[in-house]
């Protein structure tokens, strides 16, 4: 046997109204000082009241007996089984593991910071309760493994990949995906489902997080930079062109490259331009 079976239990209702007759009778034999009758019923009823057992919604139990699995009662309700048989309860509710943030290297061998959450139920009883030894425990090890092996598949960007599409920062689903499909191959042989897995967390590590912040800021200001300066030319070539169209002042090349220059200087500093008044002539 190596997969879960139903196992359909006696009503307990029925058995404990036997129960009460045997402990009547029990009492009675002591009453009427009939002491042997009554020591019998007594352990009968003892050996009855054992095998009552209680499965709550979401909840299921695992029969044993003698080592031989007999079956997983999942029906909720009052039961009676066995008073032999070795029950192991197990929740089938859907659980949430938010894993710590662990240090790992990424694809490139920068040390990042990485967490996940994890939402999981139990899916198949016989393979939680009898293929690993803690099947709580199996799925946090697991889990841990899983988000390792992820971050040395990917970049946590793409400063120094450039040619990487999916990055552990802006992946998003993808990543995502792959993670919950790692996670659910590595849990499978627990009888685990997973229902949902998610990175949470993900930064650089503290001895490089600072360099890389002021990377960051770096590749911020030359772009910006860049579309500064991309927009100057734009504006000194139309006033060029408008000067020249509408004919309100003759420049040679000279004096248009010292006007291209006074506009560069204006658009892309980083501070107002002070003007300074010419009350001369065009020339000095």
């Amino acid at each position: 046997m190596s997969n879960e079976k139903t196992f359909k239990p006696v009503s307990g209702y029925l058995f404990l109204l036997v129960a009460l007759v045997i402990l009547a009778g029990s009492i009675l034999g002591f009453y009427y000082e009939i002491i042997w009758p009554g020591i019998v019923l007594a352990l009968l009823f003892i050996f009855t009241a054992v095998g009552f057992t209680v499965v709550n919604p979401n909840e299921s139990c695992v029969m044993v007996l003698f080592g031989a699995y007999k079956g997983t009662v999942k029906l909720n309700g009052f039961f009676w089984v066995n008073p032999f048989y070795v029950r192991k309860k197990i929740s089938l509710r859907a659980r949430n593991f938010d894993s710590d943030t662990i240090k790992v290297n990424d694809k490139i061998g920068n040390p990042i910071k990485i967490g996940c959450v994890l939402v999981w139920k139990v899916e198949d009883t016989y393979k939680a309760a009898f293929e690993v030894d803690d099947y709580e425990h199996f799925v946090f090890v697991q889990s841990d493994a899983a988000i390792r092996k992820l971050a040395g598949i990917y970049p946590y960007d793409n400063f120094e990949d450039e040619d990487a599409e999916i990055t552990l920062r802006s992946g998003g689903e993808e990543v995502n995906n792959e993670l919950e499909k790692e996670i659910r191959e590595r849990l499978e042989m627990a009888g685990i489902h997973v229902i949902e897995a998610r990175i949470n967390y993900i930064a650089y590590s503290e001895e490089i997080a600072g360099a890389m912040l002021r990377r960051q800021q770096a590749t911020a200001v030359v772009a910006a930079r860049f579309k500064i300066v991309e927009g100057a030319v734009s504006m000194v070539q139309m006033a060029l062109d408008q000067l020249s169209k509408k004919e309100i002042v003759e420049l040679d090349e000279e004096k248009k490259a010292a006007m291209v220059s006074n506009l560069m200087v204006v658009l892309c500093g980083d501070k107002d331009a002070t003007p300074v008044v010419n009350a001369g002539t065009l020339h000095q």
